[in-house]
């Protein structure tokens, strides 16, 4: 059965392989449910149907290492899902109008404003920012989404969700605005579940409101915003000319495409107040229903210990990293060295990047690449069974498994990975595969390989270059120009060719042969 095909299509690096895979049936999956503030047995509504949603970025700007940590944690979500054999849709949104500057639904819009600094129409910096975001993900080898609406091409929907929710006595019309009215709401329902927070608190720490302002209430939150005069994006609507508020667009988008009540809802932490939590009293003020079965959170990172912001001038794009243009950076950093330094945490907890910690990834990720290029091209070639060995490598497969249905947890399939990487490494030194039966050599490396590729999304370095056609037949050439010369005694000559060949890969050297393989050189 083949893996993960779609994305082969799409740009998205992966090789497609035969593999005995677990499937949805023989194979518990256990999430980490926000909103129940418990680990949970995940079953779907429908399956082999799942049904997915993650709240994407607002394109006013270039993507950053938030994005990487969020989009990539969920790109491994996904993949895993489709590896147990479900059929997922993914959503994930562009934000594109409605952004205002502060969560009080006050100042400017965000695309808006960055349009009137860099004096060009807002539709010109959403298109520039969508298009470097795509290309930010395909260097990250993150898998594009099922499908990516944009808020900006479903404000009928909203509109609609809005009515509904005026329609059930849950926001109100004033001075053109419409506005979700949080106390009404929570005469029926909890406001404050997903986040753990409490009304009166959140009453206490907000400001009082100055008796010029729209709202009824400091805590309520615009659905729909009438646009002032020099407002640039605005549609016509029951109530004003105007735009909708940030939230709507995900409980609109999310409703229109995978029901009023579906799976899983992802983003980052940071979302979790006051958008998801405001996500969910409009589809219960609009529908009646809990929009969400498992909310699930990646956690926030850090800068050298700091919280990353352009304030405090650590704020650093993914084009800086990859290109080592920031202050903070002593190098680049390429896209992997950062996805596996991404995934060698846990998704849940947070991670503090550093040159050192992104330098000491880097590393590690190098060394299991070899592991993982040496073992795709190695057949067994009989042995004698040895009981560690074979232990060892039938249990692989297993322990990575259940270390992914343990709420996704890549830390410890990495160090699995480590853990067999010595065994791997002494098949590649003897060129022999002692140890192990052909049954459980075959079982393994195709697990290793799946779980690397696959799973975990990795391109190992070598593929890069080494899969060059062209520069692969230049590699095999030069060695051939340096067997002769070794032939004809011309040892200067075969030295040479040495030295230069070991400025790009490494080779070595036995009684009959020589082979070689692509490593990043320093």
């Amino acid at each position: 059965m083949k893996i993960l095909k779609r994305q082969c299509l799409l740009g998205i690096h992966t090789e497609t392989r035969n593999i005995n895979r677990t499937t949805m049936t023989d194979s518990k999956l256990y999430i980490y449910n926000t909103l129940k503030r418990e680990r949970e047995l995940f079953t779907p509504m429908h399956p082999p149907f799942i049904s997915l949603y993650v709240c994407g970025p607002t394109v006013y700007g270039n993507s950053h290492l938030g994005h990487a940590r969020t989009y990539t944690a969920f790109d491994v979500i996904y993949r895993y899902l489709l590896y147990l054999g479900y059929k997922v849709r993914y959503v994930r949104n562009i934000t594109d109008v409605g952004h205002l500057e502060n969560d009080a639904d006050e100042g400017e819009d965000k695309i808006a404003k960055k349009a009137r600094l860099d004096k060009l129409e807002p539709m010109e910096i959403v298109q520039l920012y969508t298009l470097a975001f795509h290309k930010n993900m395909r260097q990250l080898n993150n898998m594009p989404p099922s499908i990516e609406p944009r808020a900006s091409g479903h404000i009928i929907e909203q509109i609609v969700m809005i009515e509904k929710i005026i329609e059930h006595g849950y926001a109100y019309v004033s001075q053109g605005s419409v506005y979700f009215d949080v106390q009404r709401f929570e005469k029926d329902y909890p406001y404050g579940e997903l986040s753990g927070r409490v009304t009166e608190d959140l009453q206490h720490n907000t400001r009082e409101l100055d008796g010029q302002s729209e709202k009824r209430n400091p805590l309520d939150f615009a659905l729909w915003k009438k646009a002032a005069p020099e407002h640039i994006m605005h549609w016509p609507s029951p109530w004003s000319e105007g735009f909708p508020g940030w939230h709507i667009e995900c409980s609109a988008m999310s409703a229109k495409y995978l029901g009023e009540t579906f799976d899983i809802h992802g983003g980052g932490m940071d979302l979790l107040f006051p958008h998801h939590e405001c996500e969910i009293a409009q589809s219960l003020g609009a529908n009646g229903k809990q929009p969400v079965r498992y909310w699930m959170h990646s956690n926030m990172l850090t800068i050298n210990g700091q919280k990353m912001g352009k304030s405090l001038n650590n704020f650093i794009t993914l084009d800086e990293l990859f290109s080592g243009n920031h202050h903070l950076l002593e190098k680049a950093y390429s896209p992997m060295a950062l996805r596996f330094c991404l995934l060698q945490a846990h998704y849940r907890n947070p991670i503090d990047f550093s040159n050192k910690g992104l330098q000491d990834a880097e590393k590690a990720y190098d060394r299991l690449s070899g592991v993982y290029l040496s073992l795709k091209d190695m057949n067994w070639d009989g042995a004698t069974i040895q009981d560690d060995t074979e232990k060892l490598l039938s249990s692989f497969e297993k322990e990575c498994i259940d270390a992914m249905n343990d709420d996704i947890n890549t830390a410890i399939v990495i160090s699995n990975m480590f853990k067999v990487s010595p065994v791997v490494n002494q098949f590649a030194t003897s060129g022999k595969t002692e140890g192990v039966s052909k049954e459980t050599f075959e079982k393994f490396k195709n697990a290793y390989c799946t779980f690397y590729t696959d799973i975990l999304g990795l391109i190992p370095e070598e593929d890069t270059t080494q899969n060059n056609e062209d520069f692969g037949k230049l590699v095999d050439s030069m060695l051939e120009m340096r067997y002769e010369a070794k032939r004809k005694k011309d040892f200067s000559l075969a030295d040479a060719i040495r030295n230069m060949l070991s400025r790009f890969v490494t080779l070595q050297d036995s009684a009959d042969k020589t082979t070689w393989k692509y490593e990043k050189k320093k």
